[in-house]
């Protein structure tokens, strides 16, 4: 008797199922038919006109804002960006000891590798380390630049030389606006002493006061022999003792960037400065540049 109401019980259970399921679905479809199509309709707004008076007034406004919220708060000043000093290099009135700072040319070398001349162009010792008196660096600066501008208003020849790796640059740079010569390369003995025979074939021209060649001296171009500089601005004294040493020789004054262990006496215009920093002979280079490019263009100007 319990199991025959055991199967009794179980099998009424599965035939109401399917049942119950169905009634369900039914139940939901139903539902879903009789919801309102309508309510998915969007209705459109109807946007009121713009009054252009009120636009007006609003922008008048929004700009007096902007006026008096501009004076509050601090001052931004411009950016330091050390990659323009190679693509447009400062002129020698814009040399100011933030920009020297800023170019590392203050740190010099360890105070074992010092040279006792440059004591008048040392500031103090931090970490065993000479810093260079920015004071000191601006004034030497100036006073190169000076000579550049003079050489190049007369129309002398200067030679920018930097052998250093790094240096190219900043040479060819140099060399461009002062319309000179550049070395960037090893420096051969003997090209201002015997320069007769290191630079014989060397092509030279004769110009006129505005720089434009003039045609018919090439005889007397052939027995006159190799140029002189008349100005050498060199960015690394210490691998160059050879053309300083030259230069002295044939009375040829020199610019040099002279580091706490260099000697001052190797040039005849030292500027006391940092020369293992690119940033810092970037803007030597660059400013000296620009002195002789002034200088160039107050000649070219009285010519014409």
């Amino acid at each position: 008797m319990i199991l025959r109401s055991t199967a009794l019980r179980q099998g009424r259970r599965a035939v109401a199922r399917p049942i119950r399921c169905l009634h369900s679905s039914a139940t939901c479809l139903q539902q879903s038919q009789s919801l309102d199509p309508t309510s998915y309709s969007f209705s459109s707004r109807i946007q009121p006109p713009v009054d252009g008076d009120q636009v007006a007034r609003d922008y008048q406004a929004f700009k007096h804002h902007q006026e008096v919220t501009n004076r509050i708060g601090s001052v931004v000043s411009p950016k330091y960006q050390p990659h323009t000093q190679l693509t447009q290099p400062p002129s020698p009135d814009d040399i100011s000891l933030e920009l020297l700072l800023a170019s590392q040319s203050h740190l010099g070398h360890s105070t074992s590798l010092w040279n006792p001349a440059n004591a008048r162009y040392i500031f103090g010792v931090r970490q065993g380390v000479h810093i260079i008196s920015l004071d000191q660096t601006a004034s030497h600066l100036r006073r190169a630049c000076a000579v550049v501008r003079g050489v190049a208003q007369r129309g002398g020849l200067i030679l920018f030389v930097g052998t250093r790796e790094g240096q190219e640059r900043i040479v060819v740079k140099a060399a461009q606006l002062a319309g000179g010569c550049h070395l960037f390369d090893r420096w051969i003995p003997g090209s201002i002493t015997n320069g007769a025979q290191i630079l014989g074939r060397c092509r030279t021209k004769v110009v006129d006061e505005n720089d434009k060649e003039i045609k018919g001296f090439e005889e007397q171009l052939e027995a006159k022999g190799a140029l002189k500089p008349d100005l050498v601005v060199c960015l690394n004294p210490l691998e160059n003792y050879v053309l300083l040493h030259e230069c002295g020789l044939n009375n040829i004054p020199t610019i040099g960037v002279i580091d706490t262990d260099a000697n001052p006496t190797w040039v005849t215009y030292p500027i006391p400065a940092n020369d293992d920093s690119l940033r810092c002979i970037n803007l030597i280079g660059g400013v000296l540049g620009r002195a002789a490019e002034a200088g160039m263009k107050s000649r070219l100007g009285q010519a014409s």
